[in-house]
């Protein structure tokens, strides 16, 4: 028995020594520095041309937006309009009131959670929002309170535009840089985020849809040798 614990450690050490190893390969040859960007007028004036791109007023104008993620695992119902939003998972619904998460209610089975076991249920939630609304509408985000915005000059010498999240969110401090096509409209963003250890990665925008209200939005992203889909999207009013 000892000796196949000291087996089964060294077995565990071994993988833990690889998996070190294939990540240092990966951070070497992957890891981009967050560059420096220039801020001011020009970099919200190209802001504000990828706004137009993507039609933002009708954003501006849509009362809800439903969607899954994560697999078709996580499902919601957003009310854009009054700050709530549906968050549904397993056997858990959250009723989450994005102005004031006190008033949040959760359920489990379609029979409510006390208050005191929802909290944990509720900042769950409300990870899971902030999270996955962002890779639904994150390009009509890039003048939210707490943002800074700046062009840095792309290798094949077009402008990008850097988007810093200073505050707000689950994680403040994340960065992308977008990649847009000469009318203002997103191809894809470069992530320097506190989930990833790795700075620069890359992910598209792809499969943009047209909903029932007009509203652009996209349905499938690339990130590395990954496709992950937004599933059963709707804008309306």
């Amino acid at each position: 028995m000892k000796k196949l614990l000291l087996l089964l450690l060294k077995i565990a050490g071994g993988l833990i020594v690889l998996g070190l190893a294939v990540f240092a390969v990966l951070y070497a040859i992957y890891n981009e520095p967050l560059p420096e960007g220039k801020e001011g007028p020009l970099a919200d004036a190209l802001a504000t041309k990828m706004l137009k791109a993507i039609n933002n007023e009708t954003y501006k104008n849509t009362t809800y937006l439903e969607w899954s993620f994560a697999g078709g695992a996580h499902h919601y119902k957003w009310d854009k309009e009054n700050g709530k939003v549906e968050v549904a998972w397993d056997a858990y619904k959250v009723h989450l009131n994005l102005n004031d998460t006190t008033k949040s209610l959760v359920s489990k089975d379609g029979k409510l959670v006390s208050k005191k076991d929802s909290e944990d249920l509720i900042s769950t939630a409300w990870d899971y929002f902030n999270n996955e609304s962002f890779w639904l509408v994150a390009p009509f985000k890039v003048f939210d309170q707490g943002t800074s915005r700046s062009i840095v000059r792309l290798e094949d010498g077009s402008d990008g535009l850097l988007v810093s999240y200073t505050t707000g969110g689950t994680t403040p401090g994340d960065a992308y840089l977008w990649k847009l096509l000469p009318n203002g409209f997103p191809q894809s963003y470069q992530m320097w985020v506190k989930i990833i250890p790795i700075g620069g990665i890359e992910a598209t925008w792809d499969d943009w849809k047209i909903m029932e209200n007009g509203l652009a939005l996209p349905a499938s992203h690339k990130l590395g040798p990954m496709t992950f889909y937004m599933r059963s999207v709707r804008a309306f009013n």
